[in-house]
């Protein structure tokens, strides 16, 4: 059996060629050569999702075979245990992807929203679906490696009225393994403002009101959650949204966090559980250096937790244990060099290189940067193709469905000839977009 996988590898490998007219001799090799079902599924799943995607059309067999869930599950395991078939996305007025083994060369995407001004913004990735939003009520599912896309229905939201208010959008995306769902959390949260326009929202004379629903992709459906605790109030914070994070949750562990202030140097790290439904407090560790401004991020699938003290340097901490306070766990500390500078501002670690001497982080939302542990050098990431300045996220390829309605986006138009008036329109879109008086 194991001479035959060989054989079957080395020919499937040859058919993998680009080239159509070299590929399809070659697949018909391997349709005439009658390898078992199962010598196929296991060469097949390490193959490149584009590849596969291509492999759809080789016959029925094949096609079933790869759309089939347990194959989806099997590939995505792999990909994610092998490390393999990673990329990382990259932010701007437009969105590019580069391949993460090598960040060499970015690659222009076509997201399936379309906008005649602003942008469309990317709050959440997971298992290969990336969860995009051009505002609070237009928002889709994404694979980009498919390039199949589920707009999610209408749902409006529900303003309270009868006051003077700013408002503000939350979003969380992530992936419930138990009931094998992908949900979006939509925070949408009223505040009110005084004679100066500064926000009072979060004292006893104030105004606060927040409505949070759930998109389940299994039922394209929404579900309003109620009973909010009193402490996702202190999820907002003006500065540290508008210019970092811009209130998207961060996926981990069945769950959706963010970080909220509740004043004098304090912080909590506040939960969704995409399972449950609910919101819950994340237990930090117990002796923690005093003077930091807190982050969260995602770090090998787990929790972690950014310390800035005073933008001198930063401490990364990651939960090995989800909900278990004694497990957190300090990895390394960041400081400035000669080439990421003083002062250190926004920073989150994306992923280990393969051999985990170095961690690559996004800087500042404009920069990637391989940061070396034990010698705490930094070296910027120069990609080809990548706009000057950007964010990122991390992205795994993969077959993931987005719905039995998906959109292909084979059929859509390039985003090109938009370019010009997206320019035109920033100033609008910064405003606007915020629907925040500023």
């Amino acid at each position: 059996m194991e001479k035959g996988k060989k054989k079957a590898l080395s020919v499937l490998s040859t058919a993998a060629n680009p080239n159509l007219g070299q590929m399809i001799p070659n697949l018909n090799l391997v349709l005439n050569a009658n390898f078992p079902s199962d010598v196929i599924s296991d060469i097949l799943y390490q193959l490149p999702v584009k590849t596969l995607v291509r492999f759809r059309c080789v016959s029925k067999r094949w096609s079933s075979q790869i759309d089939g869930p347990d194959f989806i599950k099997l590939q995505l395991s792999h990909s994610l245990a092998t490390r393999t078939n990673l990329n990382v996305i990259l932010k701007k007025w437009y969105l590019y992807m580069v391949e993460f083994e090598s960040l060499q060369i970015a690659i222009e995407l076509s997201p399936p929203l379309k906008v005649i001004w602003g942008i469309t913004e990317v709050f959440g990735s997971c298992n290969g679906l990336v969860a995009v939003c051009n505002s609070e009520n237009e928002m889709a599912l994404w694979n980009p490696s498919t390039r199949k896309s589920q707009r999610l229905p209408f749902e409006p939201v529900e303003h309270p009225g009868g006051v003077e208010l700013r408002r503000f959008a939350f979003y969380g995306f992530g992936y419930n393994p138990i009931s094998e769902d992908y949900k979006v959390v939509r925070m949408v949260q009223f505040v009110a403002q005084d004679d100066e326009g500064d926000v009072v929202g979060d004292d006893e004379d104030g105004f606060f009101y927040a409505e949070v629903k759930v998109y389940s992709l299994k039922g394209n459906s929404w579900r309003k959650i109620n009973d909010l605790p009193y402490y996702v109030r202190f999820l907002f914070q003006l500065n540290y949204l508008l210019f970092y994070r811009r209130g998207y949750g961060v996926y981990a562990c069945g769950a959706v966090h963010w970080v909220a202030s509740v004043g004098f140097g304090l912080y909590m790290i506040v939960a969704f559980d995409l399972g449950v439904e609910k919101f819950q407090n994340v237990p930090l560790p117990g002796k923690v250096d005093n003077g930091f401004e807190m982050d969260v991020g995602v770090l090998e699938g787990r929790l972690c937790m950014i310390l800035n003290y005073r933008h001198v340097y930063l401490d990364i901490w990651v939960m090995k244990e989800y909900g278990v306070k004694e497990s957190w766990t300090k990895l390394f500390k960041v400081s400035a060099d000669s080439s990421l500078k003083r002062p250190l501002g926004h920073i989150v670690p994306l992923a280990y290189s393969k051999s985990g001497d170095k961690v690559l982080l996004a800087v500042e939302k404009r920069k990637l940067f391989w940061y070396n542990i034990r010698k705490r050098r930094a070296e910027k990431v120069r990609i080809e193709g990548a706009p000057k300045s950007f964010g990122a996220d991390f992205y795994v390829e993969s077959l993931v469905p987005v719905g039995c309605d998906g959109m292909d986006q084979r059929r859509q138009q390039p985003q090109g000839e938009m370019k010009k008036s997206y320019r035109k329109k920033m100033d609008d879109f910064l405003s606007k977009g915020f629907k925040l008086t500023l």
